[in-house]
């Protein structure tokens, strides 16, 4: 038996109206993109110029970037890492020298026979890491002569992403405060120097530094946080050895 197949057909006028309207709404939205489509083109077509100049000019500041890196960055930091090694010469003999100290470190300062000295390379290459390091070096070499106020200065231009380097820098601006008898100052550097990073070496140091200089403020409960901390965290620690009695004389002190 055959099959009747019954045509589809909208029901009534009101769904031939929607059809129609939807074709209509559709091919609306064509005609708009191409109108848009159109204008994209005729405003690239009409800004070509300016956006060609644009892409060469980002593309010359790049190559200008690298070329500013490879060409004067870079040869600027060999030549002044080059540089340091003469002064640190000086530097090291000083740390291992029984007197003529001051001599050896004014050498490191200052450069001889035509060489650079750290407060040359400072200045020199203050853009360069190396540069950066030899602030370091002439801060602690006018520390261990005495000069405070120069210590402090030149400790203070130094930065690193080293944390022991870092720690100890701040921990020697904490000596000189300390040693001008700044003690505030003083507590205050030891005290980011034992927060720079927790290791067994530094850490342990600074807060023992810190701890001591707390006792001659009278701030014995912070003394006595600051020696608790390195029994309980850091008891091998050099600082360690017998840090119950410290711990008690701040206890003691505080009745």
């Amino acid at each position: 038996m055959a099959t009747y197949k019954k045509k589809y057909k909208p029901e009534g006028k009101k769904a031939e109206q929607q059809a129609e309207d939807m074709d209509s709404t559709t091919a609306e939205v064509f005609n708009t993109l191409d109108e848009t489509a159109s204008k994209s083109e005729q405003w690239i077509e009409k800004n070509s110029k300016v956006l060609f100049g644009a892409l060469i000019t980002i593309v010359v500041v790049f190559l200008a970037f690298l070329g500013y890196n490879k060409y004067i960055v870079e040869p600027n930091e060999l030549e002044a890492s080059n540089e340091l090694a003469f002064p640190r010469k000086y530097f090291d003999e000083a740390a291992t020298a029984g007197s003529g100290i001051d001599s050896l470190l004014n050498l490191g300062l200052e450069g001889a026979d035509g060489n650079y000295g750290f407060l040359d390379i400072a200045d020199a290459y203050s853009n360069t890491d190396a540069g950066n390091l030899a602030n370091y070096y002439a801060g602690v070499s006018y520390l261990q002569m005495k000069q405070y106020d120069k210590a402090i200065d030149y400790l203070s231009k130094f930065d690193s992403d080293n944390a022991v380097l870092n720690a100890v820098s701040l921990g020697a601006i904490g000596d000189a405060f300390s040693d001008i008898d700044q003690q505030e100052d003083a507590l205050e550097y030891y005290e980011k120097a034992a927060n720079v990073e927790s290791n067994e070496f530094t850490t342990p140091l600074f807060l023992y530094k810190g701890a001591q200089t707390a006792m001659l403020l009278k701030d014995y409960d912070k003394a006595e946080s600051m020696f608790s901390i390195i029994k309980e965290k850091y008891p091998t620690s050099d600082q360690g050895k017998d840090i119950d009695k410290f711990i008690n004389a701040a206890k003691y002190a505080q009745n």
